[in-house]
């Protein structure tokens, strides 16, 4: 049987891997190139966890959603770690809902996804925890959120996290706080960027690039101040927007886009492939992240990008 506890190693780290906006299809000769990539960054970093933060599949052009999801489903399994995911706003599009492709998700050994409380808003809003490298007390917790597809009323754009998760997520905090006797460090992932990408990229220094609109919802539920007066959360991960990938500091909360690593959708010229890693360090309120290219490229210093920059650059 398959042992599903996340440790911190000897050396006190954990590390993550993040795939976004795979958009797979059917398995197409694309696809492959997807898979490939895939598999040879987990085998060059070594993971302790692969998330998948949404998009997974390009859910109208599959002729079988279910089967396709199952190619992902194996493309994890030959990753040999630890995985997990979150929804995006494509991945149910076609011949299958979220909950029937959670149930495919929930078909491998290494998946560590959870359907979470069916009386909130979403399929997928659940906690992990990562335990003490010394003993089984946990160290650190990964929040994994359902941003959801589209706005539900008629202003259109994307849905937003809704506030009963927030409730959800503000009870959990408070709870492996109170249980622990002191706060955890914690991550939260979900697919949709919030608002306050926005806010980031426009009035402080940022990291990365910003080749594309952000497509954050149109209005805001208030996920941030709640993850800013909890205090647990260091970063959020998002993807999405498959040619942003960059990074900024807003009140002491990291908010990070991964890099987008399927090839059967948009991209950009000179804009690789590849995977976001995130590396916590057990007792510390930091992380350490990077990209891994389709290349092999490693960047662990993207380029810095001030708001007076941007006046003058357009973006």
């Amino acid at each position: 049987m398959v042992n599903n506890t996340l440790k911190f190693n000897q050396n006190g780290l954990f590390k993550i891997v993040q795939y976004t906006d795979i958009h797979w299809q059917n398995g197409e000769s694309v696809d492959q190139k997807s898979a490939e990539l895939m598999e040879s960054i987990a085998e060059a970093e070594k993971p302790d966890l692969i998330v998948l933060t949404g998009d997974m599949l390009s859910g109208g052009g599959c002729d079988d959603a279910s089967a396709s999801m199952r190619q992902i489903v194996k493309i994890m399994e030959n990753c040999n770690t630890h995985w997990t995911a979150v929804f995006g706003n494509h991945d149910d599009e076609g011949t299958a809902n979220r909950h029937e492709l959670m149930v495919v998700m929930q078909e491998s050994d290494l998946s560590l996804i959870e359907q979470g409380p069916e009386d909130i808003t979403g399929v997928g809003n659940f906690v992990l925890t990562v335990q003490d490298s010394e003993d089984d007390n946990p160290a650190a917790l990964l929040y994994f959120i359902d941003s959801g597809s589209y706005a539900p009323t008629d202003i259109g754009g994307y849905d937003w996290i809704r506030r009963d998760q927030i409730e959800w997520y503000l009870d959990e905090s408070a709870r492996f706080t109170n249980d622990a006797g002191h706060q955890l460090p914690a991550l939260a992932f979900f697919h949709i960027p919030i608002p306050e990408y926005h806010e980031v990229w426009d009035f402080h220094t940022c990291y990365g690039a910003k080749y594309e609109d952000i497509c954050a919802p149109r209005v805001n539920t208030g996920l941030f101040a709640a993850l800013h007066e909890a205090g647990d959360v260091l970063g959020t991960f998002v993807g999405h927007d498959h040619i942003n990938d960059f990074w900024g500091d807003l009140h002491g909360i990291r908010l990070c886009y991964g890099r987008a690593t399927g090839y059967n959708t948009y991209g950009k010229d000179e804009f690789p492939r590849g995977a976001r890693v995130i590396e916590l360090k057990m007792g510390e309120r930091q992380f350490d992240t990077w990209l891994h290219l389709d290349d092999g490229t490693i960047i662990h210093e993207q380029t810095q990008h001030t708001p007076l920059q941007r006046t003058f650059t357009n973006g």
